[in-house]
């Protein structure tokens, strides 16, 4: 394997982390999602709103390279209340120290070669120099790769489940939280 790190991403990145984010859904997401909103994804709007979160926030967005290619990318910060929100609408009393993991996606023909524990370590590590002692993530409950990679780092469902409507088909995800400190199962 080519050397492989992690960087902050900068504005020039977002085309590539456009093009990564499409078709790892396009690939990983084509049973969980109707073709027609996978054939729908606007390009050039992802990348436009991409381009703003480089430039603007309010996520923190890290690439994993490998060589001199973009291989993945993880985009985090403050968890916004209604995300850490327990199912009954009760904010929790950590809030200020809670961190949402929003994106976190490895091109697959780049998968199983460390990249995504690397990618969620390096923001760890970011985040708990922030305050943040606890992350969350929300993950499709049949995507059971991502389940398995976030179990791996001592995440695990903490009891909150939300629907939400994928182009007219429900697609139930479940919302794990864990430690800053990862603890990589092997």
């Amino acid at each position: 394997m080519a050397d492989a790190d992690v960087r902050v991403a900068v504005p020039e990145d977002a085309a590539e982390i456009t093009r990564i984010q499409l078709t790892t859904w396009r690939t990983a997401y084509a049973e969980l999602l109707p073709a027609e909103v996978l054939d729908g994804l606007d390009s050039e709007a992802t990348e436009r709103q991409w381009y703003e979160t480089l430039t603007s926030g309010p996520a923190a967005v890290l690439v994993a390279t490998e060589g001199p290619w973009v291989v993945g990318f993880c985009a985090a910060g403050p968890a916004p209340e209604a995300e850490a929100a327990a199912a009954d609408g009760a904010v929790p009393s950590d809030l200020a120290e809670v961190a949402l993991v929003s994106t976190l996606l490895v091109e697959p023909r780049w998968g199983r070669r460390g990249h995504g524990g690397r990618l969620l370590g390096a923001m760890a590590q970011r985040l708990a120099a922030q305050g943040a002692t606890r992350g969350i993530t929300w993950v499709p409950e049949a995507d059971t790769a991502s389940m398995a990679f976030f179990r791996s780092a001592g995440w695990a469902p903490d009891g909150t489940v939300r629907t939400l409507d994928a182009g007219g088909r429900p697609l139930r995800e479940l919302r794990l939280s864990g430690p800053m400190g990862l603890s990589w199962a092997n």
